[in-house]
This record gives C-alpha cells, sequence and structure tokens, in this order.
C-alpha cells in the first residue's frame, strides 16, 4: 500500500467536507466531473491523479464527495459526469435520470468490506451479531436503547454513543438494508456525517462509541480504532481482503460502483478516464485500502463499456450478499 497516497486521499477527503471538489490540475483543455460517495471517493480520486500524470495537463479531472445520494442527484441532471456510488442507483434516481434523458453504464470497480468498529479503551466488546447491530440501529431503539447494557446485560451500565453515515450515503442504506431489513430505516438520535473522517475522529475520541464506514477509512486509522467481528451466523469474522472474497464477511461486504453518463462519454477526455479507471481499479483500490474485483469481473465491465451497456443490473431494488460475477451476468435495465 502507497502511504503517501493513503495520507493525500484522506487529507483532501477532510478537504472536500468543506469545498466538494478537488481540482488537481489548475490549467486543463478538458474536464471531467465526478461526486459521489465518500467511501468511493479514495479509489476515484486516484485514479483521477495517475490519469491527470498521463495526460501532462490536458485533462483536469474534479472528485467531490457530495454522498451516493447527493452524486445522483447531480448525475441525473447532467451535472457531472460520473457517480462515485457505494450502493447501486435505486427506482426513484433511476427514474430522475429517464425524465432528464441520461442514460449510464453501470461500472463496478472494488469490494468494501463496511466495517463496524469501537474506541480501543473498550474492553467489553469481543463481536458482534446481526442482531446486536440491529438492536443498537432499527428506528425503534431511537431514544430507548442508550446504554450498552441494554444490547447485552453483560455490557456496562455506560452511554452507547453512535456515529454512522448520513442519509445521502449509500453506506448508510447498505448498512440499514443488511441489518434492519430495509433501506433507511434507522434510528435518527446519532451523530451523523458525510464525511467519514468526522465519524473516525468522534469514534476514536470516546471511550463509549461505536460507528461504522466503509474498509479503507478502518484501514487508515487502524491504530485508533479497534474493529468489531461480525457474527452474520457462522461466527464473528475480521473484515478483510480474504473473508471478503470467500464470502465469509457477511452480510457487510458490498461492490462499490461508478456510473457513467452516456452522453459525457462521447467526449474522448471522459472515455478515456473511465478506460484508465477499469485498467488501473484493481492496483489503485488495494492500494488506498479496498478490495480488488476478480480480473473477470474488469474484463466483463469493460465489455459493457465498449458496448455501452445502459441500465443496471439491479433493478432499482437493493440487494445484499449477491456475488459480482452474478451481478454482471444479468440484463442490465435503465
Amino acid at each position: 500500500m502507497n502511504e503517501s497516497r493513503m495520507m493525500k486521499n484522506f487529507a483532501a477527503a477532510a478537504f472536500l467536507a468543506a469545498s466538494f471538489a478537488v481540482p488537481v490540475l489548475a490549467h486543463a483543455d478538458a474536464l471531467v466531473k465526478a461526486d459521489g460517495s465518500s467511501t468511493v471517493f479514495p479509489i476515484t480520486e486516484a485514479v483521477a491523479e495517475e490519469f491527470q500524470a498521463t495526460k501532462r495537463g490536458a485533462v483536469k479531472v474534479t472528485v467531490g464527495i457530495s454522498g451516493t445520494g447527493g452524486g445522483f442527484k447531480k448525475f441525473c441532471r447532467g451535472e457531472v459526469d460520473v457517480a462515485n456510488a457505494s450502493r447501486p442507483i435505486m427506482a426513484k434516481e433511476m427514474e430522475a435520470c429517464r425524465q432528464a434523458g441520461i442514460q449510464y453504464v453501470e461500472l463496478p470497480v472494488a469490494y468494501d468490506a463496511l466495517t463496524v468498529v469501537v474506541n480501543p479503551k473498550n474492553t467489553w466488546l469481543k463481536s458482534l451479531t446481526v442482531a446486536d447491530l440491529k438492536k443498537m440501529w432499527e428506528p425503534e431503539a431511537q431514544r430507548v436503547v442508550t446504554k450498552w447494557n441494554q444490547v447485552r446485560p453483560e455490557w456496562p451500565d455506560a452511554p452507547l454513543n453512535l456515529f454512522g453515515p448520513g442519509v445521502d450515503s449509500g453506506t448508510f442504506d447498505y448498512f440499514t438494508e443488511a441489518v434492519v431489513g430495509k433501506a433507511k430505516a434507522s434510528r435518527g438520535d446519532f451523530t451523523a456525517s458525510e464525511d467519514d473522517n468526522v465519524l473516525v475522529q468522534g469514534v476514536s475520541t470516546d471511550k463509549n462509541a461505536l460507528g461504522y464506514f466503509g474498509f479503507a477509512y478502518y484501514a487508515e486509522n487502524a491504530k485508533k480504532l479497534k474493529v468489531a467481528p461480525i457474527d452474520g451466523g457462522k461466527g464473528p469474522v475480521i473484515p478483510s481482503e480474504k473473508t471478503v472474497i470467500d464470502g465469509t464477511y457477511q452480510p457487510l461486504a458490498r461492490p462499490i460502483f461508478i456510473y457513467v453518463s452516456a452522453k459525457s462519454l462521447d467526449r474522448p477526455e471522459v472515455k478515456d478516464f473511465v478506460n484508465f479507471y477499469l485498467q488501473n481499479a484493481a492496483a489503485l483500490s488495494k492500494e488506498v485500502g479496498y478490495i480488488p474485483l476478480p480480473a473477470k469481473a474488469y474484463t466483463l465491465a469493460a465489455e459493457h463499456l465498449k458496448s455501452r451497456k445502459m441500465g443496471t443490473v439491479f433493478g432499482g431494488e437493493p440487494s445484499v450478499g449477491l456475488k459480482i460475477e452474478e451481478l454482471l451476468a444479468r440484463e442490465a435495465k435503465q
């Protein structure tokens, strides 16, 4: 892992919380705009950096963070060329794009292990079941489940301070679907932010905190966070490249995506950028802390891009626990 790139990317992510866009080159003849998921941001930013270097200043790429939902809003208004997404496009977003005449190609770019963390001074948590997480996060827990011993009686009589992504986050959508059973079904009395660095800071400074976010943000901050093994029914499992690929880290392993506007693909700088993305996604996603897809998945994605396979293989519905090869083999729908 390239540590200097990791530090640069996460520093840029923190800066984006205020600026929402970071141009790496100031004087370029062509512009590619990406926006959306903070989870996908480190990969897209790494790709943008490498791509701009190869173009020697001829193309500028800006990468914003407004959450998956916020990114899709901009994408379906035709304001950006690429939407970074930590979950598939949903039915209402498909309809917004359809009404605006925006067609798109859906491209998985990496795996993420959605990671639950606590403060290193937490001595009582050894693992979490999905039922534990549901008890903490379901809507019925709001202002009711406020202490650790209300989740498990052997845990301390101490405040349960929760940190999680905001409602525009695809990570929020996926987590609530996987844990509670319905996307966006969550208690509202927790500290929320679209900037995962804010969540890292919150958990790392509070002994009684628990939070969740993408694996790369844990990997970058592992010295000041404690990962919670997740028991999806077959015993506690820690998120890692191995457990994501072999399917044992469930139900919180997921593919993450970019969506590319068909109209934007008519511009050579966008087409070149996305092709470069797929060619380098495996190496760069691993470099910034994520898990590369199987080689076959990138080959299929490149074929879909070349043939302009429009739409989504998810049909506008959330999906949990499906293998990437199965998803790529599906027929896309607009």
